[in-house]
This record gives C-alpha cells, structure tokens and sequence, in this order.
C-alpha cells in the first residue's frame, strides 16, 4: 500500500495509459478522481475500482473545470497529494500543411491543460504541506520527429515548464517531474496506424516491442509515492530504448 491515504487526480483518466494509472494507484491504497470528458468509459472504470475512485467530468484546457474539479475532491476526500497531467491528444503534420486549428487544439489540451492542472492543485498541496505532481511528456519532448512538429512543441514545453515549476514549487515541499514514454499501445496510437504502426514503432526500438499501459502505470506509482521524495526537476523515458541511440542522416 505505497500510496495509502493520498489523493489523486489523473487526468485523461477514462482509458489507455491513464486508465492504467489510476488503477495502480487504487490498487497502493490512493483515492484517486479520474478527470475525463470521456463519461461512458470514465464512470465504467470508477465503478470498476471500486469505492476509492469516482469520475469527474472534466475539460484540463478550461480554468473553471479545474476550479470545480479540485473543490469537489477536496470536500470528498481532502487536499489533493497527487496530480498526474496524463490528458493528451496527438495529431501529426507537417510544417507547412498543418491547420491551426489542429496546432491551436494540441497547445490548448497538452499544454495549457499541464500548466493550468499545476496551477490548480498547488494551493491545494501547500494545505498538506507538500505533493506530487507527475506531468506526461513524451520521446518527442526529448527529441525530434518529422510531421510532429506542433506535438513535439508542446512536449518540449512541458519538459521545461515541470523543471521551472519543481524550483519554484520545492520550497513549498511539491515535487515535479516528467515522464516521457515511448510508442505506448492505446488508442491514442492505434488510431495513427493500427497494427502496421505498432509493428513499425517496435521495430524501431531495442526491445522490438511497443509499450503497454501497464509497463508505464509502476513508474508513476514510484513518483506519487514518498519513496521519491528526493526527486524533483527530473525527467524520465520509459520507451523501450527509443532514445537510447541516434540516427545518421535522419
């Protein structure tokens, strides 16, 4: 029970990689909120993990959601120890041909969602004295990859915010840190290529496989738990070796 009596909210909670998370954490003792706008998917796994969890609608690019959403944990369960900026969306395209509207859609989840979850539970955890907050980047805030260029800016910014916010926050005893994975089997990915995308990402890594949710859910577990209490500012690839190399000639 590495996690008993903390509070959790993981965003992008309902499936995939927050699914994953958000079950692990029940399962070390967390009570943890799964913030989605996926309802079905959502209240289908809170009922699933049982009376430790429960589902809150939630849009991480909107400042009033994230108001009502940390009020509401608050008065159910008490200042929030943990936060887990999973939502994410991923589109591809190249420099030239890419929408704006499709930039201004990945700035707008993956960045203003990370910024304003950060924001929003900090004057939650100085109540505690302290927490966790785990904010999802990816290989593409590590390195660069044709037609991601608008994904990987969001991602690089990421990684610079979560060290910006471990200096200013650390005196307040709130941790932060980056997770950065690799090609992990979910939806969000599948819908890129199927099983031809999957297979091509395996083949690409050291250990010829793409990640599963699950390879990715214990290594935010470590990071909520006070086990990590000395690790702040820090950034993490969990990617089968995808950035463990380099490439000649791109």
């Amino acid at each position: 029970m590495r996690l008993q009596g903390k509070t959790a909210i993981v965003t992008g909670g309902a499936q995939g990689q927050g699914a994953a998370i958000a079950a692990a954490f029940v399962a070390e003792g967390a009570r943890v909120a799964i913030a989605d706008l996926a309802d079905t998917e959502g209240e289908a796994l809170a009922r699933e993990l049982g009376e430790s969890a429960r589902f809150e609608h939630h849009d991480v690019s909107d400042p009033d959601s994230w108001v009502r959403l940390v009020a509401t944990v608050e008065d159910a369960w008490g200042p929030v120890d943990v936060l887990v900026n999973n939502a994410g969306v991923l589109r591809f395209g190249s420099v030239e041909k890419m929408p704006l509207a499709e930039f201004d859609l990945l700035v707008a989840v993956n960045l203003r969602g990370c910024f304003l979850g950060m924001q929003s539970v900090a004057r939650s955890m100085r109540k505690n004295a302290g927490g966790s907050i785990i904010n999802t980047s990816s290989i593409e805030g590590l390195g660069g990859m044709a037609f991601c260029t608008a994904y990987a800016g969001t991602k690089w910014a990421i990684r610079g915010m979560t060290k910006a916010a471990a200096m200013e926050l650390g005196p307040s005893g709130i941790r932060v840190n980056s997770v950065h994975p690799g090609m992990i089997d979910t939806a969000m990915t599948r819908v890129h290529g199927g099983d031809e995308a999957m297979a091509y990402g395996a083949s690409k890594v050291a250990l010829k496989r793409v990640g599963q949710p699950d390879d990715v859910a214990p290594f935010y577990v470590y990071l909520a738990s006070d086990e990590s209490s000395f690790v702040t500012g820090a950034e993490f690839a969990i990617d089968g070796g995808a950035t463990a190399t380099h490439a000649f000639g791109g």
